[in-house]
């Protein structure tokens, strides 16, 4: 699976508000949205408004979006102003990065893709911090909530963390983020049911060629097929 990075940061001048404190990050925290907006839409609202609600990345299908500087904090554990001490219970909020997954509310298609690209990119971090799986963390572990919601219903945080665990491996989540050219790689059985199940049911309403599924069950489908596809299937389905 292949995302773009970008970055649509917070104004100095709001961190009063979303992002008051210097912080020196010790975990990742999971989110999902709960909605279906896509990342820059999810951005978008959390920069524009006054409440005392941030993240420091949006993902979905296409994008990794870091909305605030991982040096400083967000309200995204509920778990108010904590503590600075990697000891003490309520840190969520002042020691962890904050990543909300999107398509949450819906799944399908597009939220399998968009977790799977989760997993590549906090496998990414884990490796640019040093850390080890030990500290990804769920929003439930710091306050309780059952967030993030479409994983724990589907009885998937212990696999989530797996898979984040062998994109780690070496040489294997550069071949997994891939370029382009590169033929589609998942980690995740359900990512990849999902995207099979997505070209399925385009090739059913004759909106496709047949030959699709079969260069997808080949393996020899790329990002930039899938990415082309899409275009293809949203076109053809107006």
């Amino acid at each position: 699976m292949s995302y773009t990075f970008r970055q649509i940061l917070l104004p100095s001048t709001k961190y009063s508000i979303k992002a008051p404190y210097i912080m020196y990050p010790q975990f990742i925290t999971v989110h999902n949205t709960a909605n279906d907006a896509p990342a820059a839409n999810e951005v978008s609202y959390m920069l524009g408004n006054n409440n005392q609600v941030s993240y420091h990345v949006a993902i979905d299908d296409k994008e990794v979006i870091q909305a605030i500087p991982f040096n400083r904090n967000a309200w995204h554990c509920g778990d108010g102003g904590g503590s600075t001490d990697p000891n003490a219970l309520k840190k969520g909020n002042r020691l962890s990065i904050g990543i909300e997954i999107c398509y949450s509310k819906s799944g399908g298609v597009r939220y399998g893709v968009a977790e799977e690209n989760a997993v590549q990119y906090i496998a990414k971090l884990l490796k640019q911090f040093g850390w080890g799986i030990e500290r990804v963390k769920k929003h439930q572990d710091w306050n309780g909530k059952y967030c993030p919601h479409r994983i724990l219903a589907e009885d998937r945080w212990g696999s989530f963390l797996k898979r984040i665990e062998n994109a780690m491996k070496p040489n294997e989540s550069e071949q997994q983020i891939g370029e382009d050219d590169d033929t589609m790689k998942f980690t995740s059985t359900t990512a990849k049911a999902a995207v099979r199940d997505y070209i399925q049911q385009a090739v059913d309403k004759g909106l496709i060629d047949k030959s699709w599924l079969e260069k997808f069950d080949n393996g020899t489908m790329t990002s930039g097929d899938f990415e082309g596809l899409k275009l293809i299937i949203a076109q053809r389905s107006n």
